[in-house]
C-alpha cells in the first residue's frame, strides 16, 4: 500500500492486530480485585445495601473486594490531593482490576456523592492511568418505578474514564421494599439481576485483566511518547 494514501499517519507506529498478543504469557493467580463505590450518605442507604450485597456475592465467587466509604470525602478540588480520603480512594482504584458503581437516582440523575468520588479519580497521574482498562459494572436504586437514568450516566462516565463497561446492569426499583431491616436484599427478580451482573463482572475481569495492557495500547499515545522522547512535544 502506498504510504502517500495516508499522509497524516505514522506507519511505523501503527500496530496491526496480533492474535498472539491476546494470549497472556502468564496468568495472574491472585483473586480478582474489585472496588465498590456507592452514592449515598444516608444511615439507611439502599445504594450501600445493594453494594454490600454485591460484595458478598463477589466474595462468594472468589473475588477480593473493598468498599470505599464516601463519608468525609471533600468536594472535588476543594482540598489538596494529599488529603487522606482522596489518597485512600485513589489507592483503591489503582489496586482494583474491576469496579462496581452503584448510585441512587435523584432528580433523574446520579447523586453528587457518586459523582464526587468519580471526579476525584484522575484520568492520568503521571504515566499511570488509575481506571484505564479496568472492568466496570453499574447499578442503581430508585425510590419509585424502575428507571435507567443513573446507570446510563454511570456508563457514560465509565467510558470517559476508559473503562470496559460490561453489557449487563442492575436497576432496583422501589428500593425501600427490597431490603429487610438488617439491610439484606430480599428474594426477587431484582436480586437475581444483581447476581447476574456480578457473575458477568467476574468473567469479564478474568478475561481481560491479563490482556488489558495490549487492549488499551493506543496509536496516539505511542506517537506522543516518541515526540516526548525526542523533545518535539
Amino acid at each position: 500500500m502506498d504510504d502517500g494514501e495516508f499522509p497524516a499517519l505514522h506507519r511505523d507506529l501503527l500496530l496491526l492486530p496480533d492474535p498472539e498478543r491476546l494470549e497472556p504469557v502468564a496468568r495472574a493467580t491472585h483473586k480478582p480485585r474489585v472496588l465498590l463505590l456507592y452514592g449515598s450518605l444516608r444511615e439507611r442507604s439502599y445504594s450501600r445495601f445493594a453494594t454490600e450485597e454485591a460484595a458478598r456475592l463477589l466474595d462468594l465467587m472468589g473475588a477480593e473486594t473493598r468498599i470505599y466509604d464516601p463519608r468525609d470525602l471533600p468536594v472535588a478540588n476543594s482540598v489538596p490531593v494529599d488529603h487522606p480520603k482522596v489518597q485512600e480512594l485513589r489507592a483503591f482504584s489503582l489496586w482494583s482490576e474491576a469496579q462496581v458503581w452503584c448510585s441512587p437516582e435523584v432528580h433523574g440523575a446520579v447523586t453528587g456523592v457518586m459523582k464526587n468520588q468519580i471526579d476525584w479519580i484522575p484520568l492520568a497521574e503521571g504515566a499511570v492511568r488509575p481506571t484505564q482498562g479496568r472492568v466496570l459494572a453499574v447499578m442503581q436504586v430508585s425510590g419509585g418505578s424502575q428507571s435507567f437514568n443513573a446507570v446510563n450516566t454511570l456508563r457514560l462516565l465509565g467510558r470517559w474514564m476508559r473503562m470496559v463497561v460490561i453489557p449487563n446492569q442492575s436497576s432496583v426499583a422501589r428500593a425501600y421494599e427490597q431490603f429487610d431491616e438488617a439491610g439484606r436484599m430480599l428474594p426477587s427478580a431484582y436480586y437475581d439481576r444483581v447476581v447476574d451482573v456480578m457473575e458477568e463482572l467476574l468473567r469479564f475481569t478474568l478475561l481481560l485483566r491479563d490482556r488489558s495492557a495490549y487492549l488499551v495500547d493506543r496509536y496516539s499515545e505511542r506517537k506522543n511518547a516518541v515526540a516526548r522522547s525526542i523533545g518535539t512535544l
